[in-house]
């Protein structure tokens, strides 16, 4: 048994020349939605940060994402094409956006952000991170649409034959990630944020972030097709699951941390 993959246009919108693709809306949706719960979630919890402070801290994240995803993607996912084709680094519209490397590109632009306006950094991480999962969340079904990023072929009965996969039968992965790297860590994340303890001791919620997407991305990794210019580095694991690992243990040193020093 499988799933015919259902035939949407990877272009979701046209205005005369204007196409408004799939992936692109979910990246607007997603800095939208976290720009308004963060807002309500300062007014809510009377968080000192003035109307203009979020809109530069929503900009600078913006910005981490873009350039941090795409530097990420054509670092280490590129193979050597984007040297020997440097304009075709800023074809973004083309596609190739690394998710490791959108958070170490946020996580700059966080500490320029911090260290210009004098907040502490754990304290806007954690803001940030309670709405990141609504993007990760949007990006993978978006990914599913685009019949890209499938898995590996499989006989369960929700295999999907995506057209780009040779018609056989695979995993559903982005659907996979979706769920545990977008819809369940958001669950986590803003369930534990309800406590006062977490929200009062900074770099709980943003260490929990880096390991419950490090661990989820390496299991979904055993679904997924690994990039085809890639393959499995040393015949046995996977880019995303290499990169996974650094964001776990950064995770883990930070909740140490964090509990260490934390108010009773």
């Amino acid at each position: 048994m499988f799933i015919d993959f259902p035939n949407i246009s990877p272009i979701a919108l046209s205005i005369g020349p204007f196409d408004l693709r799939w992936y692109a809306l979910a990246y607007l949706i997603g800095i939208i939605s976290a720009w308004i719960l963060t807002k309500k979630n300062i007014k809510k919890y009377d968080i000192k940060i003035t109307d203009t402070q979020l809109d530069d801290l929503v900009f600078y994240t913006t910005l981490g994402i873009i350039l941090g995803g795409r530097i990420g993607y054509v670092c280490c996912y590129g193979d050597g094409y984007f040297w020997r084709n440097p304009l075709e680094i800023f074809a973004v519209w083309n596609g190739g956006m690394s998710f490791h490397g959108g958070i170490v590109g946020v996580i700059l632009g966080l500490l320029y952000f911090c260290k210009k306006e004098k907040f502490q950094f754990l304290m806007i991480t954690d803001l940030v991170a309670l709405y990141v999962p609504i993007g990760i969340f949007l990006g993978r079904i978006a990914n599913f649409i685009n019949g890209e990023l499938w898995g590996r072929i499989t006989t369960v009965p929700w295999a999907v034959k995506f057209p780009t996969g040779g018609y056989l039968p695979r995993h559903p992965s982005q659907i996979y990630e979706a769920l545990t790297e977008g819809l369940l860590m958001f669950v986590i994340l803003n369930f534990l944020w309800q406590k006062k303890y977490v929200r009062e001791n900074h770099g709980i919620i943003s260490s929990l972030f880096l390991i419950t997407y490090a661990v989820s991305r390496i299991g979904m990794e055993l679904f997924r097709e690994p990039d085809a210019q890639i393959g499995f580095l040393w015949n046995f694991i996977t880019m995303g699951q290499v990169l996974s690992v650094p964001f776990l243990v950064l995770g883990l040193y930070i909740l140490h941390k964090s509990v260490s020093k934390a108010k009773p």
